[in-house]
């Protein structure tokens, strides 16, 4: 009786200092579901991603009731709803709307652009860091240093080690807002998806047809949007360089003082 009532006891401590929020993600418009969103507290590593059906399930604890839940993915508008009011509902039916964007006026001047290599290039194995735990919206990337204009050609990734039978990853890139503070540049989501054995120790992106110009400098992600079971992908690194890192969605970025190996080519202004 007494191992009863504790397992009962601890089922409803549980309950009151938190509850699984769960729902679907659709797209206001067509009503299709949205995958890979990114769900979380601002700030906070309490977050995860959309599934292909647009499906989320996320522990919150109770302190949180107070703030807000921030709904983002690329193409639509940003949504904010008060975690309390997500508690209401045993699934929440959530619609994001999709964003328009405006073309800038282009003023075209002479310019004189060069090639560079920007971030870390090291293809040295025996120091490595990267994704060790299966954990949705955990992203990793480089910082690329530039100090005027740059249209991004190609983004290389020097792997290290996988095991994973298939790697499922989003390319993100960042402009630079603040200190730890970024926002994501790209119009439409980069996917990098291929089975074990494509993965060679160096993997390309073209992105030459996105025509993605940044000002200044600007970082670059891989984001684990996909649960793709027990396993880990490992990124050859280097020791003069630092990652920058957060562990779910929405979550506090940090650093770490080892740069993995992720590098892009562009047309910098000189």
């Amino acid at each position: 009786m007494s191992k009863f009532f504790i397992i009962i006891f601890l089922f409803i401590y549980n309950t009151i200092l938190g509850q699984t929020i769960t729902g679907i993600l659709k797209n206001a418009y067509n009503q299709e579901p949205i995958e890979f969103a990114n769900i979380g507290i601002d700030g906070e590593n309490t977050g995860t991603v959309t599934d292909v059906n647009g499906r989320f399930n996320l522990f919150v604890d109770s302190k949180y009731d107070n703030d807000t839940m921030l709904f983002s993915v690329i193409g639509y508008k940003p949504l904010l709803i008060k975690i309390a009011d997500l508690r209401k509902k045993n699934e929440n039916v959530i619609f994001l709307e999709e964003k328009v964007y405006e073309l800038a006026e282009v003023i075209i001047r002479p310019k004189i652009f060069k090639q560079r290599t920007l971030g870390v290039t090291t293809k040295f194995k025996n120091v490595s860091a990267g994704f060790k735990d299966n954990l949705l919206g955990y992203e990793c990337g480089i910082l690329m240093k530039v100090k005027k204009r740059a249209f991004i050609k190609k983004v290389n990734i020097n792997i290290s080690k996988s095991s994973y039978d298939t790697i499922f990853y989003r390319l993100n890139i960042y402009k630079v807002k603040g200190i730890m503070d970024f926002e994501n540049i790209l119009r439409e989501p980069i996917y990098i998806k291929m089975p074990q054995d494509s993965v060679k120790d160096e993997i390309q992106v073209d992105l030459q047809s996105k025509n993605i110009l940044v000002e200044g400098d600007f970082l670059v992600t891989l984001e684990h949007v996909k649960d793709l079971g027990d396993g880990f992908l490992n990124f050859c690194a280097g020791l003069t360089d630092k990652t920058y890192y957060r562990k779910t969605s929405q979550g506090k970025w940090e650093t770490v003082p080892i740069g993995i190996s992720i590098s892009a080519i562009a047309d910098v202004e000189k």
